[in-house]
């Protein structure tokens, strides 16, 4: 018979990679929320941490390879499929796919730590942020200067 303490060793394996992901994908919703006011620091995180947990399930002693290449595909497909719903078309114009494309970034974060690629993972949260915060004025200068854009000066969420 087994006592739960018996177990926290290993639990505490999964909880630190769950709670890793969830701070490492926070900051990109908290911006993303702070610029598009809708998808953000709730959708960000949870993404990120679901996506390391079906990593986490996925990488059991039962699972074979296959096994864990569908739940990968699955994943993925999954979360192409909320990335898309991120994307909106209007008046000739598209918006959401810088969130779109953070949707299925931060989904990668998720997986990275599940498989303890945390260098990458921190890599690719940090990519991310640099893109959505520091190349902003960059497409808002390309915007104007091209005629593309909301026509207000405002970034594209």
């Amino acid at each position: 018979m087994t006592f739960p303490w018996q177990e926290l060793p290993a639990a505490w394996h999964d909880i630190s990679r769950l709670l890793l992901a969830y701070g490492l994908a926070l900051p990109v919703g908290m911006l993303r929320e702070k610029e598009t006011g809708s998808i953000g620091i709730r959708t960000f995180p949870l993404v990120s941490v679901a996506s390391c947990g079906y990593i986490l399930l996925a990488t059991g002693p039962e699972m074979d390879a296959a096994a864990r290449s569908r739940v990968v595909q699955g994943l993925v497909a999954g979360i192409g499929f909320l990335g898309g719903g991120a994307i909106l078309k209007a008046e000739g114009s598209v918006h959401g796919t810088s969130t779109a494309a953070s949707i299925w970034n931060t989904c990668a974060v998720g997986a990275s730590i599940a498989l303890d690629h945390f260098y990458m993972a921190a890599m690719l949260a940090l990519l991310n942020l640099f893109t959505l915060k520091v190349l902003q004025p960059f497409k808002q200068k390309l915007d104007r200067n091209s005629g593309n854009g909301n026509g207000n000066g405002q970034p594209h969420p």
